[in-house]
């Protein structure tokens, strides 16, 4: 079988569940992807417009724009507009055949559109539930708009950058999105897992700024682990300015220690094995108080060699090391080719494209990609039907939904 096909023949872990996606733009498109991967039917609910990732980045057709390609396979595109009765009427004949329902609004505009938890629980006691939202629903944020940039500012994240001598910035990749995407679907995963047990669905919340201090937070609360404290938060080896891909006689290199047994054998291969008699050095107790000189020895060091001498002395001593790619050459890397983590594929109206896929591996169900990125409306008609619609009634819902891009 060519592993670039689109295929639909391998059931996966959640074959035969029933996702309604009524998410955009990255944390929600996110997570529904991985359960359609998993095998999952994901019905996405859009807008006449469309998910607005639909608009971003370059494209070849309208509608098609390369991020909403990268979050969007795996799914089946159904354009309702909820602001109509008629299609709320049809969203809720698609939950009722549903195991989960999952959105990114926040907890004012689901109220509004009679899908809060409260509304749909009685009717729909299997029900898994799914949200993600900038804050808790039950404190005094639950309404304010969220996006990756405010998450990651008030998470700590533009903090840590200027703890470690940068200034105050975000990380260049959506990182609050693409962390709470994951968890989202795990979570999803676990209540679904819960629900073989008891029968009975619940409501899951993963609040995205709560979820990303817990998460950036377990290895900085350092001295504030204690109360009181014994000292500030933060992780001190990881401000350390010299913590970094080093610069060798022609590029970059990547090399790391843990254990004190690792660092002696650093020390000895870049020729400083007194390092590894020193007290300030020797014992992972106090060489996290020195990072600073230690990390400067290194970047001293590795100038001196190019980086696949460094490897070669590196790989000798049984060492963590590697080389730091740019993004280009990621693409063209022996080993990401061989094990599959780019693919390319024919789209039907896009043409070639690459992208990446599932990279946890089931030995029997395993992820993969079904279904290329839909486009807009594609399969609006096909999912009506299925509902048992007559040809009047589709024909009405179609026309209350006139995308202004094409689908």
């Amino acid at each position: 079988m060519n592993p670039d096909a689109v295929t639909t023949d391998s059931p996966g872990p959640l074959e035969g569940l029933r996702v309604i996606d009524i998410t955009s733009t990255v944390v929600g498109p996110l997570a529904t992807q991985i359960l359609g991967d998993l095998g999952a039917d994901v019905i996405k609910i859009e807008p006449p417009d469309g998910d607005a990732l639909r608009k971003l980045g370059p494209a070849r057709n309208p509608g098609m724009g390369s991020l909403f390609l990268a979050l969007n396979r795996n799914k089946r595109s159904v354009v309702l507009d909820l602001k109509q009765e008629q299609a709320r009427q049809v969203l809720a004949r698609l939950i009722e055949g549903a195991d989960v329902l999952l959105h990114n609004m926040r907890p004012q505009a689901a109220r509004r559109l009679g899908l809060a938890y409260a509304d749909l629980v009685t009717r729909h006691p299997r029900l898994v539930y799914a949200s993600a939202s900038g804050y808790r629903s039950d404190g005094p944020l639950a309404d304010r708009p969220a996006f990756d940039e405010v998450i990651q500012g008030g998470s700590g994240i533009s903090a840590l950058f200027a703890r470690a001598g940068d200034p105050a910035r975000y990380a260049p990749f959506i990182v609050a999105d693409k962390v709470v995407g994951h968890i989202l679907a795990s979570s999803v995963g676990m209540a679904l897992f819960e629900r073989e047990r008891s029968g009975r669905g619940q409501e899951v919340q993963v609040p995205m700024l709560e979820t990303m201090v817990d998460f950036n937070m377990l290895e900085h609360f350092w001295g504030r682990a204690f109360d009181p404290p014994l000292g500030d938060p933060g992780y001190s080896r990881l401000f350390t300015p010299s913590r970094r891909p080093f610069r060798t006689a022609d590029g970059h290199l990547c090399v790391t220690a843990t254990t004190d047994e690792q660092w002696a054998r650093l020390f000895k291969a870049i020729g400083r094995a007194d390092m590894a008699a020193d007290p300030r050095y020797s014992k992972m107790e106090q060489r996290s108080f020195h990072f600073t000189e230690v990390f400067a020895q290194l970047e001293e060091a590795l100038a001196r060699k190019t980086g696949a001498q460094w490897m070669l002395i590196f790989d000798e001593h049984d060492l963590p090391n590697g080389p730091a790619p740019d993004l280009d050459e990621l693409f063209d890397s022996p080993y990401l080719k061989e094990g599959g983590v780019f693919r390319r594929y024919e789209h039907p109206s896009e043409g070639t494209l690459i992208s990446g896929q599932p990279q946890v591996r089931y030995s029997r169900t395993p992820a993969r990609m079904r279904r290329p990125p839909p486009r807009l409306g594609e399969h609006t008609r096909e999912v009506l039907q299925a509902l048992g619609l007559d040809e009047a009634t589709m024909a009405q819902i179609e026309s209350q939904t006139k995308p202004s891009v094409s689908s």
